[in-house]
């Protein structure tokens, strides 16, 4: 294998992140070439053992050398034995293809129809019953599926399905975005909670309007239900007087317990002591609750199964 003396700049030391970037690209393809050759010490045989031309594999690692600026062999006739320089790329590029080699194995892992992952965000307020009772389902025909769960609030896994973290998503309210497909589920019905001993406890129903003096605890701007909660406070004819902001609708129902003040929740999986549920009978108090995920990405066979899941379980996808 014949070899020139590089005739083309070397990049410096120094080169920033566009030149690094740049010498990955030239690299890259010739790594497991150079692999190769290290490994056998004969062009021919690496060139047999790799299917294809010696011509080819002799050319890339004359320009593998020049790129680098170095020398990575010792001519001997028709076999080769590396150069200090040589040995210490090799202990660099056999990681580099072992990484490669890992990534490529936990893609198609994650692909497989029977064995592969999704990675499924839902709201903190189905976490308790709606959506282990929706996995349940889905493995009686898919055992082997993995799962990674995200909770959080409807925003965040937006934006978690447009960096690629999340394939799918339960949220509320439904979104409306030219980036994202949506598809509405179910509808669940919020309820006002008000301290047991609280003066619209003795009451089974109630407008909203009424409970327009009240105190109210409710979750942070941001939040979908909030966006709700004011929509249908604006609707009824009022500001609400907010006293404490939270994260969390059992922690709500905790404050409201305290008489800290009362809340707009939708149903608890377990009743709480110390509050009263009250059905609003106007406005028309619900939640809409849809799946979302991103428009024009290709779905592996078992985020699409899932969805398919999903989209079967529209009006039926709350525990009654």
């Amino acid at each position: 294998m014949p070899h020139q003396q590089s005739s083309q700049p070397r990049l410096s030391s120094n080169s920033d992140t566009e030149d690094m970037s740049a010498m990955s690209r030239v690299l890259a393809p010739r790594l497991a070439y150079f692999a190769g050759v290290a490994r056998t010490e004969h062009v021919t045989r690496a060139a047999q053992e790799m299917n294809v031309p010696q011509s080819t594999l002799s050319r890339a690692m004359v320009r593998l050398e020049q790129d680098l600026g170095v020398d990575l062999f010792a001519r001997h006739g028709r076999t080769v034995s590396l150069t200090p320089a040589g040995r210490t790329f090799l202990t660099s590029v056999e990681r580099a293809l072992a990484e490669i080699e890992r990534a490529a194995e936990e893609v198609r892992a994650d692909a497989d129809p029977a064995t592969g992952k999704v990675a499924f965000g839902f709201l903190h307020t189905m976490g308790a019953e709606t959506v282990p009772g929706l996995l349940h389902a889905f493995r009686e025909d898919h055992p082997r599926v993995r799962f990674s769960l995200v909770q959080n609030y409807g925003e965040a896994m937006l934006e978690g399905l447009r960096a690629g973290e999340l394939d799918l998503c339960l949220t509320s309210p439904v979104p409306d975005a030219p980036d994202l497909v949506a598809r509405r589920l179910d509808e669940q019905k919020l309820r006002l909670v008000v301290p047991a001993d609280h003066r619209l406890a003795a009451r089974r129903r109630i407008r909203l309007a009424e409970a327009a003096d009240e105190s109210w605890v409710t979750l942070e701007p941001g939040y979908g239900l909030r966006r709700i909660f004011d929509s249908l406070c604006r609707e009824a004819g009022f500001r609400p007087r907010v006293a404490f902001e939270g994260e969390e609708a059992e922690t709500l129902r905790g404050l409201v317990a305290a008489g800290l003040g009362v809340a707009l929740l939708p149903p608890p999986t377990v009743p709480r002591p110390g509050v009263v549920e009250l059905t609003v009978t106007a406005p028309r108090a619900v939640r809409e609750i849809g799946v979302a995920w991103l428009a024009d990405r290709p779905d592996t066979p078992p985020v699409a199964a899932f969805k398919k899941f999903l989209l079967s379980r529209r009006g039926n996808l709350l525990p009654t």
